[in-house]
């Protein structure tokens, strides 16, 4: 396991879950606790740049703390700012800026493009390769299901999210909070026809594992965001959901890119998970390589293996060569399977 250290822990511990600008003294804190958690073996820091409070630190908050992170040889790996600008290369941008203008190794983690239009991956593409060129150290990875997952708690705004989890709880209670969300939260894809939800600790909630939102708001008897706030209070905040968000056709071309890793960026919540959570690695390897061809067996093993050790910086892992450790999984190729649906 090669931990790293999430910018929104160290946020919280320097500033707490207030949307505020940072200031040299946070910066300060923040840094400091940076290098006590490398100090300690992290391999660098992670954003998730769509989730609280991380998210509320702006450019140049994430370039001096990345400043500190390549001091001590690690990485910057974010989840990009989906939400800014363009919504398509604007998230991206930041991630190539912050890696420029900090000099730290920058990867980029589930790569694709969240709009299920066709073409968007060669664009992608390009925009990394042109960094590339340009001097800069980045990589990224990508799982290869055109499906989407996270907590619900993703589709709040901000300001429903600030003063943390217990303020959180006190807006989905209120009738002020729950009539502003209503006209600000929108499905996280297509539609809440498309959001399925999951993981459930009540009994009583179970029979909405797998629902849509829409069937789960329908069986309430609720308008959907009125039924995702209820069992958002009921399951301590917990609930997560599965949504289409991608296209199959630019995951192929992303995958297929030789600096590609594969990524199952894996949530193990509840009895209908995203099928990448435990899917990935035998769906590549059994319909992508051995169906479609769209891989050869060795590049897609290198993708898996001695990429993302290199990537780490792991010296005694990834390939199979005298005196590495011999971390081995035996597959027959023929019969790889995912059963994950």
């Amino acid at each position: 396991v090669a931990y790293l250290l999430g910018n929104s822990p160290v946020r919280i511990a320097a500033i707490g879950w207030e949307n505020t600008p940072a200031t040299q003294s946070d910066i300060s804190n923040m840094k400091a606790v940076i290098r006590e958690a490398m100090e300690e073996g992290a391999f660098g820091m992670s954003t998730g740049l769509d989730y609280p409070p991380g998210n509320f630190a702006d450019t140049d908050e994430l370039v001096e703390l990345s400043e500190q992170v390549v001091e001590l040889g690690g990485i910057y790996h974010t989840h990009v700012r989906y939400r800014l600008g363009d919504q398509f290369l604007d998230p991206f941008r930041e991630a190539i800026e912050i890696g420029q203008r900090s000099g730290v190794p920058t990867h980029i983690t589930h790569f694709y493009q969240r709009a299920p239009s066709a073409g968007g991956g060669h664009r992608l593409l390009r925009f990394v390769e042109d960094a590339v060129e340009g001097g800069q150290d980045v990589t990224f990875d990508s799982y290869p299901y055109a499906y989407g997952s996270t907590r619900i708690l993703i589709v709040f705004p901000d300001w429903a999210h600030e003063g943390g989890p217990d303020r959180l709880v006190e807006v989905l209670r209120s009738s002020e909070g729950r009539e502003r969300l209503r006209e600000e939260v929108v499905p996280r894809g297509r539609s809440w026809d498309e959001m399925w939800v999951t993981y459930f600790q009540d009994p009583h909630n179970l029979r909405y594992d797998g629902k849509s939102i829409a069937e789960v708001a329908e069986m309430m008897g609720k308008q959907p965001v009125d039924a995702i706030c209820d069992l958002l209070i009921e399951e301590d905040l917990e609930v997560a959901f599965v949504a289409r968000t991608g296209n199959p056709d630019n995951i192929r071309t992303i995958l297929k890119h030789p600096a590609q890793m594969v990524g199952s960026d894996g949530l193990l919540t509840g009895g209908h998970p995203n099928p990448r959570s435990y899917g990935t690695f035998p769906h590549v390897l059994g319909q992508l390589v051995r169906e479609e061809g769209l891989l050869l067996l060795e590049e897609a093993v290198r993708k898996m293996t001695a990429i993302p050790a290199q990537r780490l910086g792991l010296k005694d892992r990834g390939i199979l060569r005298d005196g590495m450790k011999a971390d081995l999984v035996l597959f027959d190729p023929q019969r790889v399977v995912s059963n994950a649906t």
